[in-house]
């Protein structure tokens, strides 16, 4: 344990602590597009059906779920089999404490066992920060090593405010010619989060 953070595999019961973390996101900010908080049973459903290929992974502080992690599909084409895309989530009152860049460093650790090669990041990005949206997302993405490989102007709507959105890209695994197939997270054995 680090810094009193415990990571842990999340599962459907999760789902309440989590929409309360990921609700504030779509209510206050433009961080998401998304525009109405999801259901219980929809969040309960994203987990599920995330944990049948990839990570979801939590982040607790004194037993209090403080954060989230998780990936999904790049692309849905064969050939983009071995690029995923990243979601973190920390809890409004828990942010600057290092919870994120652990949840990232854990899901990058635990990807790279499955064999994904690419981690992608689609982030909000405002040409001016404002009270919804800063660039503090692309800043922490660059400090754990990613780079900005695209930017789509004025493409997401919230708020009455049009914003851009920018793709960065890590590389976690290495490009071979005879590339092994990515692992399904389920199948994984002896998966030590800590």
């Amino acid at each position: 344990m680090k810094n009193n953070i415990n990571l842990r595999i999340a599962s459907p019961e999760d789902a309440h602590s989590l929409l309360e973390i990921y609700s504030y996101y779509v209510k206050n900010t433009s961080i998401t597009f998304e525009w109405e908080v999801p259901s219980i049973s929809e969040f309960k459903n994203r987990i599920s059906s995330t944990l049948k290929k990839f990570p979801f992974i939590i982040a607790e502080m004194d037993n209090t779920i403080v954060g989230y992690a998780y990936a999904s599909p790049f692309k849905s084409r064969a050939a983009y089999e071995w690029a995923i895309e990243t979601s973190i989530y920390v809890h409004k009152d828990f942010c600057h404490q290092g919870i994120g860049k652990q949840l990232l460093f854990k899901l990058e650790e635990l990807l790279a066992r499955q064999n994904v090669l690419n981690s992608n990041a689609c982030i909000a990005y405002p040409e001016t920060e404002d009270e919804f949206l800063t660039k503090n997302s692309a800043q922490f993405h660059e400090k754990m090593g990613y780079k900005l490989v695209g930017e789509f102007h004025q493409c997401g709507y919230k708020f009455n405010r049009w914003y851009n959105m920018i793709w960065m890209e890590k590389i976690i695994g290495e490009h071979k010619s005879n590339q092994e197939p990515v692992i399904p997270f389920y199948k994984i054995q002896n998966i030590d989060i800590e």
